[in-house]
């Protein structure tokens, strides 16, 4: 029975009484039927342990350190100052501290309250083995992460940390790389190609690769003082001393290998490395993108730096993987990295990349860079002991900040190069050197020198020639080719041979000549062309920078307005084509031009055409009012129109291509795709009855092209372009868009426009290719295996023929060309404009591209393809 209510209670009213009777024996039943669970509970009460961690001999704050209840999942970390906060309603009644590094802790706590535990670590003398990270997506996190919050504060404070920070900073460079192939000592002694030269075969070096041989076979070396200044912002390096392997007239590699291997430097949030843009671990994104870790602390020169851990969310994206030694003064500067690409990125060839970077205390507390070392892996395979390994080093020394030089220091080209750069002796580059060659390494010139020389050599370097350019040697001072040009088959020449060569250096390196003749079975017409050039400077008409005069004289058939690109003029690939492709020119051009380049990649080129165009094939020129006769159509008809039309014009060319490098050789050279813009402007005027011109009217266009990378979204190579013809001129003198109707791609050309489809006397046009790198295929289970590209193109062309221009509306012009039945097959693009697009896979066996275009406008206009598929062949990493 309940007890009786206590007579001390007084209860006002008996309402009020019976009201309070209620609640107590309401509350007296609970605890009789609950009272085991509600005793518990209460018993539950909170602990609460925060303080902070340091290092017992720096007394400086440890971050990251891992605060746990042993025997359960109640723990925390420490933060940027190394304090911690943590409760627990667990009626343990110790705590642990773990760190990397340190000896474990552990501590006594009262249950039940809240205490403050200030803890000194010791440090663990024991070495370290490596630590590899496994991070699991579903436990890590940004959020409440301390290694991610270091990374925040590095990345907040990069723009202090750069060199650009300064002022003014000089300093002394050395750059040196290295080539060399890879494979077992005794494959590379018995290799077929190297078996015979015993004194290139006995510098293999075998204590760089663990279980592989190296054997150099080109080096380049570079001294020079950088200067930098901020406001305004300028630039210049003196090249002091300069000196490479020297292949002949083969091949120069130096400037594509250092595109391959450009300067690394780890604040800029996009790091580029053999084409191909990674993000850095220390960019604006980089936790968006990457784990973080802290995995140690270590202490150098008496400077306490956190160990961080890196690797990607997504192991194929172009990420890296490595750690970072970041300062805990409050500067937050790297003093460490070392980084590499995993395997399962998307790039090309590249069996291993290995990048260490090391900064150097200066005085004034901060750390520049004062060596960087970028080593690569190459291969067909993975898997096969064969490849080529390149290393380039960067030595940094004698930094002055903060000291100004005169202006004058700063004026001209922002590289030059001393007069004795390139004849520096071995007693200056032995002293001056930032570190002494390997004996492996000083070897290599003498050795390459020799084998160059050898006939054997020379021989392979012929076939290889042949092989890679198309041209074959006959004799020391011509060469006959391209190879690739000596048969063709097109509707209006039928079957087509063609020979041709050029001259070679060892002719002359001020001139060169070019020429070839070619023959059609089925119009029984030569053709021929004989090209001379004459160089004013001591170099090869093709040495940066060019100062050339050129002479040409052509007869030859072309196809209206096509732009052949990359694919040379009778190419045997051009005699696949779809739909009809009879409507061609005869060409007898006359043509001298004068370029010149200046060191800082602005050009101009003037020169003068003389141009005689007849129709051939089943293209004709004929009035805009010519009515076919009765007769026409047979055999012994042919209808009577204009024979020819021949134009006399002035031109004009200017360049500028800032920052523009190549690939330079003896006898070619092209340039370099960068991320800086390339500018043409191009003017003529053609003069009436200047060596029998026929028309006065002026052209003029710009074309402006780019580059545009995107970091781990690829990049987009965009041209936009547009011109404008000055007074009343013919079809064959307005621009006829460039079409293709092979079924090869080419980037500039519309490629489901038919040709002579188009023509403008006033056009703008603007074409993206952009490459995603892998970005979406990457993120596919299987597909990401393949190591495939996703590709999208755009090209919008807007045109306009004025009426002047246009023989619908003048008679006085030479009527659009028509196919036989009367359709018209030229047109205007007044209505609307032609647009195409594409999506495309590449890296297909790492060499092809496969594109499915898509015709999005002029879908009624007679013999077009909708759609269409259309390959290229491109070599990329």
């Amino acid at each position: 029975m309940l007890p009786p209510i206590p007579h001390t209670l007084a209860i006002p009213t008996k309402k009020g009484r019976v009201s309070f009777l209620r609640f107590f024996y309401f509350c007296c039943l609970f605890f009789v039927v609950a009272g085991a669970p509600f005793t518990s509970v209460q018993a539950q009460t909170v602990t609460t342990v925060k303080g902070t961690i340091k290092d017992a001999l720096t007394k400086e704050p440890l971050i990251g350190v891992s605060i746990f209840i042993p025997g359960t999942n109640v723990g925390a970390s420490t933060d940027l100052e190394g304090n911690f906060s943590l409760k627990t309603t667990q009626t343990q009644t110790k705590v642990q501290f773990t760190y990397l590094g340190y000896k474990p802790v552990t501590r006594d706590i009262a249950l039940g309250q809240a205490q403050v535990l200030n803890i000194l670590m010791e440090s663990d003398a024991r070495q370290l083995k490596e630590v590899v990270i496994k991070g699991r997506s579903r436990n890590y996190s940004n959020k409440n992460n301390p290694a991610v919050d270091l990374i925040r504060l590095v990345v907040d404070n990069k723009n202090k940390n750069r060199l650009e920070s300064y002022d003014y900073v000089q300093y002394h460079q050395y750059d040196k790389l290295q080539l060399s192939l890879t494979n077992t000592p005794e494959n590379l002694r018995n290799n077929i190609l190297l078996r015979k030269y015993d004194f290139v075969t006995k510098n293999i070096d075998t204590t760089i690769l663990p279980g592989l041989g190296v054997l150099p076979l080109y080096l380049q070396e570079s001294l020079s003082q950088h200067y930098y200044r901020k406001d305004p912002e300028k630039r210049k390096t003196i090249v002091e001393a300069d000196k490479q392997v020297n292949f002949g007239e083969f091949v120069n590699v130096k400037n594509y290998v250092k595109h391959m291997y450009q300067d690394i430097d780890i604040y800029k949030n996009n790091i580029t490395i053999l084409t191909n843009q990674f993000l850095s671990p220390i960019a604006d994104l980089s936790p968006t993108f990457y784990r973080f870790y802290i995995t140690d602390t270590v202490v150098v020169d008496g400077q306490k730096l956190t160990e961080l851990s890196f690797s990607p969310k997504n192991e194929t994206d172009f990420l890296f993987t490595g750690k970072l030694y970041v300062t805990t003064d409050g500067n937050y500067a790297v003093q460490k990295v070392d980084m590499g690409v995993g395997k399962s990125v998307n790039i090309n060839w590249v069996r291993d990349l290995q990048i260490t970077l090391d900064f150097e205390r200066l005085p004034n507390g901060r750390y520049n860079l004062s060596k960087s070392v970028l080593k690569t892996d190459f291969a067909v395979t993975g898997n096969s002991k064969g490849g080529v390994y390149g290393e380039r080093t960067l030595s940094f020394k004698d930094y002055q900040v903060n000291q100004p030089q005169p202006g004058t220091l700063y004026e001209g080209e922002a590289e030059v190069k001393a007069p004795v750069a390139e004849v520096r002796d071995d007693n200056y580059w032995a002293a001056n050197r930032h570190d002494s060659l390997s004996v492996t390494e000083a070897n290599t010139y003498t050795s390459i020198d020799s084998l160059q020389n050898t006939r054997s050599f020379k021989r392979t370097v012929d076939y290889a020639t042949l092989f890679i350019a198309g041209y074959k040697k006959a004799g020391p001072y011509f060469e006959i080719g391209p190879v690739n040009t000596f048969y063709n088959y097109n509707p209006v020449e039928g079957f087509r041979l063609r020979a041709g060569g050029r001259t070679t250096t060892a002719f002359s390196k001020k001139v060169m000549f070019e020429t070839y003749a070619a023959y059609g079975f089925k119009d029984e017409k030569w053709k021929y062309n004989l090209l001379g050039t004459y160089s004013f400077t001591d170099r090869s008409i093709f040495d940066f920078p060019v100062r050339a005069i050129r002479a040409n004289y052509q007869k030859d058939t072309k196809i209206p307005g096509q732009d052949l690109q990359f694919i040379q003029e009778g190419n045997i690939l051009l005699s696949l084509n779809r739909g009809n492709n009879d409507k061609w020119l005869y060409n007898e051009t006359y043509y001298v031009d004068y370029l010149h380049e200046f060191n800082n990649h602005f050009s101009y080129r003037v020169g003068f055409k003389n141009w005689k165009q007849s129709p051939a094939g089943t293209l004709e020129y004929l009035p805009a009012n010519y009515t076919a006769p009765p007769t026409e159509g047979t055999d012994n008809a042919k209808p009577a129109g204009l024979q020819s039309i021949t134009t006399s014009q002035l031109q004009l060319e200017l360049r500028w291509a800032p920052h523009e490098e190549f690939v330079q050789g003896k006898l070619y050279r092209f340039p370099i795709a960068s991320r800086y813009p390339v500018f043409t402007l191009r003017a003529s005027a053609g003069v009436k009855g200047l060596f029998g011109g026929d028309y006065d009217f002026q052209t003029v266009a710009m074309n402006i092209s780019k580059r545009f990378y995107w970091s781990q979204l690829g990049y987009s190579d965009v041209a936009a372009e547009g011109g404008y013809i000055f007074g009343k001129v013919p079809f064959p003198l307005l621009t006829i868009h460039r079409a293709n109707q092979s079924y090869f791609y080419q980037v500039q050309s519309y490629n489901l426009m038919n040709f002579l489809e188009f023509v403008s006397d006033q056009y703008a046009s603007i074409n993206i290719d952009h490459s995603f790198n892998g970005f979406i295929f990457n993120k596919l289970p299987l597909i990401k295996k393949t190591k495939l590209r996703e590709l999208a193109t755009l090209k919008v062309l807007y045109g306009k023929v004025r009426e002047e221009n246009n023989p619908t509306k003048n008679q006085d012009l030479l009527r659009f060309p028509t196919y036989a039945s009367g359709l018209p097959i030229t047109y205007t693009l007044d209505r609307k404009p032609y647009v195409e697009a594409s999506l495309g896979v590449g890296n297909i066996f790492k060499v092809f591209r496969v594109d499915v275009v898509k015709r999005l406008t002029y879908l009624d206009n007679p013999d077009v393809s909708e759609l269409g598929i259309r390959t290229l062949f491109k070599f990329d990493f």
